[in-house]
């Protein structure tokens, strides 16, 4: 492994990271440096995972190589959240600690912009910047590419994702055709590639591990539950890894605060991160959980973008993404700069080919575990404190003045009932919760009925006050007696979908465990309501579904009488 000072690094510059307590150069670095120092300045495109050192790679070189004669701009920077340019900017500052005539601004939206105004035309030489908030200052006419010689795209993917990609193209066209671009990028989509072919002369590539895979220190784990399971199971984990400090993304914004709050009802350190929040409240929040105020942070995809915390131990997805590179973002924020990291999901039957794409293109396999039955939590969580006792730090001179006191209170014990009751102290409330509690079952695939092929069965009819007006589909009022029951080999007869509500036909061995699955559950905002039919039903020696039109149930129950329906 080389140096920094054999990477060409100027001493003041090595002294200033020293300092930081950055010792040697991580892969990316040791890569990308002796290319961006080189007389003959190239394009470069660098592909690595989020936390590996990328705004070194390019940071250092840039600030090295800056003419602090000339009082332009020379070098752009450009992030896809305010919060990650922000943070370029006071990395770049750090850097440049010994270099003090370096001057470096930061453009960002939700700010004063009179502020940056006043920094930009002050002879800044490296600007850190949003596309947006650039953009603005383009127009005002703040802001003078014509001189840049590097423009750098950090996040590259992040900002195709979250759509700047017209704003980028009309920054990039709007400086000159001798510049060099540097394109830093976890993912390399066609979009990146496009970009590339478009605005970039023969770049030198260079890749740390594979294309769009995750880092190896992550450990991927999968549990599949039903969907009525998923919020116990997320509390089944965080209490399974007592010293967790992690982010659980979820899809939606109301998902995203009905998970905290649920967390910090159950007294959990938790708080939501999404986009109704103000940019006060916004920032708040991440200062919190960067100084480990909060142990848990719920949050949506774009409200977590920019968000760059180290020491993260886990990467919670409450649900799966759509795309595989949100994914890959998400499981990278975990296991950086050299340390292990584990991404976990919670997952149901319905996504397994979604999991197998992940897998494929990931080139990483799921290890699949159950949900951690309450003895194995508790084990975990008394283990844990134990831990802490035996390794916690005694200082005498602080405690010394109490100790008569706690001796004279505490001597009618002995060393064994002492353990017990200081161990109870803070064990009780997981043995008092998981005592009674059924473990979470990972659910067992439906059996598929070929038609004509299976027993016959004598079926209970069911009114149902969903219909085609709420959107339900035979497949979809499966999935609800597949979750809602927890059993998902329930022999199901005939559908009827009507107007304002439906009827269907289980086993009436489950007519009892239907009506009590189905109690004080919701569609949307809309409470489900489920009743035996009036309607007989005969014994079917096979599944089918029929949907159809229909007005009222009054009228749908005097034409049931009327005729028979089966096939």
């Amino acid at each position: 492994m080389k140096t920094f000072e054999e990477l060409g690094l100027e001493h003041s510059i090595v002294t200033a990271i020293k300092e930081l307590g950055f010792e040697n150069p991580m892969t990316v670095q040791e890569k990308v440096i002796p290319v961006l120092l080189e007389d003959k300045e190239n394009d470069v495109i660098a592909l690595a995972q989020t936390g590996t050192g990328k705004t070194a790679a390019y940071g250092l070189p840039i600030i090295q190589k800056v003419n602090t004669k000339k009082s332009y701009t020379q070098y752009l920077i450009l992030s896809p959240t305010r919060e990650l340019c922000l943070q370029i900017a006071d990395d770049l500052s750090d850097f440049a600690k010994y270099k003090s005539d370096v001057k470096i601004a930061a453009v960002f939206g939700g700010s004063s912009i009179e502020r940056q105004i006043q920094l930009v035309r002050s002879g800044a030489h490296i600007i850190s910047a949003t596309p947006g908030r650039l953009i603005d200052l383009l127009k005002r006419k703040v802001v003078d590419l014509s001189k840049v010689n590097t423009i750098i795209l950090d996040e590259a993917d992040e900002m195709l994702n979250m759509g700047f990609r017209d704003d980028l193209e009309e920054i990039l066209k709007s400086t000159t055709d001798n510049k060099n671009t540097l394109l830093f990028s976890a993912t390399m989509s066609s979009e990146i590639r496009s970009i590339a072919n478009k605005f970039m002369f023969e770049p030198v590539e260079i890749t740390i591990g594979k294309k769009n895979v995750g880092a190896e220190n992550i450990k991927h784990i999968c549990y599949t539950v039903n969907a009525k399971d998923r919020y116990l199971t997320l509390k089944r984990i965080v209490d399974y890894y007592p010293e967790i400090y992690g982010i659980i993304f979820c899809r939606t914004k109301r998902e995203t605060q009905d998970v905290a709050d649920l967390l910090l009802k159950d007294g959990y350190n938790a708080e939501a991160l999404h986009g109704d929040l103000s940019q006060a409240q916004r920032e708040t929040v991440m200062n919190k959980f960067r100084q480990r105020n909060i142990q848990l942070l719920i949050a949506t995809d774009v409200a977590a973008r920019g968000l760059d915390v180290d020491g993260l131990t886990h990467v919670i997805n409450y649900n799966l993404p759509d795309e595989l590179e949100i994914y890959t973002h998400r499981s990278g924020r975990t296991g950086r700069a050299g340390k292990t990291g584990t991404s976990i999901v919670i997952t149901n039957l319905k996504e397994k080919s979604k999991l197998r794409t992940i897998e494929n293109q990931t080139n990483k396999k799921f290890e699949h575990h159950k949900v951690p039955s309450g003895n194995e939590i508790c084990a975990r969580q008394l283990f844990h404190l134990v831990d802490r006792v035996e390794k916690v730090e005694v200082d005498d001179s602080k405690i010394q003045s109490f100790l008569p006191e706690i001796m004279k209170k505490l001597d009618w014990c002995d060393r064994e009932e002492l353990i017990k009751k200081f161990v109870s102290v803070e064990f009780n409330r997981f043995l008092s919760y998981y005592s009674n509690l059924r473990d979470i079952e990972t659910p067992i695939e439906s059996i598929k009925y070929k038609s004509g092929n299976s027993s016959n069965f004598n079926f209970k009819r069911f009114f149902i006050n969903l219909g085609q007006l709420d959107e339900l589909k035979p497949k979809t009022l499966i999935d609800m007696i597949n979750d809602f029951t927890g059993i998902n080999n329930i022999e199901i007869g005939e559908i009827e979908i009507l107007k304002t509500f439906s009827f269907f036909e289980v086993d009436s061995e489950y007519a009892d465990k239907i009506l009590f699955a189905f109690k004080d559950k919701y569609s949307g905002k809309r409470k489900i309501s489920v009743e035996v039919s009036e309607g007989r039903t005969k014994n079917r020696s096979k599944k089918f579904f029929r949907a159809k039109g229909g007005n009222s149930r009054k009228d749908y129950r005097r034409k049931s009488f009327q005729k028979s329906y089966s096939k």
